[in-house]
């Protein structure tokens, strides 16, 4: 799975060593914004440090730990979600996200993060699907709390944001709830 039309303006495509540019000036020019949520601001100085991190994202892929992809929004880059790593012998993967300031709002993460559960359960054959999102960050939890994913509990001082400690909420989606959801969507 390369590329996945989600509608007619969003897509997710696998990151590739040719985004490094855009997904750089995105960055760029969302770090403020990104840094009072993500701790990897600070090593992402240059195109180069972009670079890199893809290089790493696609030998996670290639050696099946994880799957990074860009989100493209009216065919232009706006942010990542990934499943962060996957861990086969308990069959949970890991999502974790990112997105333009300039584009939130119109339910862009709410549907890759949809794709990337249901795609879990139904290529992938995981049991679980896992989001964590810091405690005070009400945008990144309202996410799994739409898709109707349970939060499991606070996992506390969980990540160093560059000067102090933030609390993870930990939310979860198991494929016999994701499953009966579904039927009802439909």
């Amino acid at each position: 799975m390369d590329v996945h039309q989600i509608n007619q303006h969003l897509a997710l495509r696998l990151v590739d060593l040719d985004d490094a540019e855009g997904l750089f000036t995105l960055t760029n020019t969302n770090r403020d914004y990104l840094k009072q949520w993500l701790p990897w601001l600070n090593g992402t100085k240059r195109v180069e440090d972009t670079r890199a991190f893809i290089h790493k994202a696609k030998l996670a892929y290639d050696d099946q730990k994880g799957m990074t992809f860009v989100i493209l929004w009216k065919e232009k880059i706006v942010g990542v979600i990934s499943y962060n790593s996957i861990d086969w012998t308990n069959k949970i993967a890991y999502i974790g996200y990112w997105l333009s300031a300039a584009v939130q709002g119109n339910g862009i993460m709410t549907k890759s993060t949809k794709f990337l559960t249901d795609y879990a359960f139904s290529h992938l054959n995981m049991n679980r699907v896992e989001i964590a999102a810091a405690v005070e960050n009400k945008k990144s939890r309202a996410i799994p709390e739409r898709l109707g994913f349970q939060l499991e509990g606070i996992r506390r001082e969980a990540e160093w944001l560059y000067d102090h400690y933030v609390d993870h909420a930990i939310y979860g989606m198991l494929k016999r709830e994701w499953d009966t959801k579904k039927k009802k969507m439909e």
